[in-house]
């Protein structure tokens, strides 16, 4: 286990309906201002939420939970290598 934070899903659909929630609250917040006004403003706390964080976050978790299981970091004498598992 690595001490770096990990954005990465279970599964790639759950990952991606995260996205689907998190960007699309994002964008029903601004486009919903001309009618609704500063509530819409309410949608942007769920769509940071759903991207926990931010759009980049919700994008390096999209690679770490593709790579996931396909990638192996290992360490030795110093040297560090990535190799691949053959999936």
């Amino acid at each position: 286990m690595t001490d770096t934070p990990d954005f990465a899903s279970a599964t790639l659909p759950r990952h991606v309906l995260r996205g689907a929630v998190g960007f699309g609250a994002l964008a029903g917040s601004v486009l919903a201002l001309p009618a609704v006004g500063p509530v819409s403003l309410l949608l942007v706390p769920v769509g940071l939420l759903a991207l926990r964080g931010c759009p980049m976050c919700w994008t390096i978790g999209l690679v770490q939970t593709l790579s996931r299981g396909r990638l192996r970091r290992s360490c030795a004498a110093g040297r560090c290598e990535l190799t691949t598992t053959g999936r």
